[in-house]
């Protein structure tokens, strides 16, 4: 007995189908690394801002400069954020057009493969954000005391 052509169109896009679905699990853990940088970054800033009050004005002018390092390193973690979901939704769109394309066996590899382009060069947009932010984070990193200021 001959299998059924639709089911074997369907087996092969499902197989076709499991790459870009590993490649949205890696997406979805990078998403979640994101996060917990941007999570951080807000967390630091909203200390800085309650304990603004209780600063003396040489210590608020330190503060003022980490949030302004705090809000530069906010924007590109969102844009990290937001250029991997955007990926991540490409792929969607991708395996959903692998099965669009076994089911109404129309020819969409040229839209595959545009898709997959899409996603690669939005997911290699999200990763420099990311990388951004990291080198921000380093360069402006202080460990130890404070420098000693000059005495008036």
């Amino acid at each position: 007995m001959e299998p059924d052509p639709a089911i074997t169109s369907i087996a092969h896009a499902i197989q076709l189908a499991i790459a870009p679905v590993f490649l949205l699990t890696g997406i979805g853990s990078l998403l979640s690394v994101m996060t917990s940088r941007l999570a951080r970054v807000i967390d630091r800033a909203r200390a800085l801002e309650r304990a603004w009050p209780d600063l003396g004005t040489e210590q608020q002018a330190d503060v003022r400069e980490e949030l302004a390092t705090l809000s530069h390193r906010a924007i590109v973690a969102s844009w990290s954020i937001n250029l991997g979901a955007f990926a991540a939704l490409l792929i969607c769109s991708l395996i959903a057009t692998l099965f669009a394309e076994a089911i109404a066996g129309i020819n969409l590899r040229w839209l595959v493969g545009a898709l997959f382009i899409a996603a690669m060069v939005t997911l290699s947009t999200g990763l420099l954000c990311f990388l951004r932010e990291v080198h921000v984070a380093i360069h402006t990193l202080r460990i130890g005391p404070p420098p000693r200021r000059p005495a008036a």
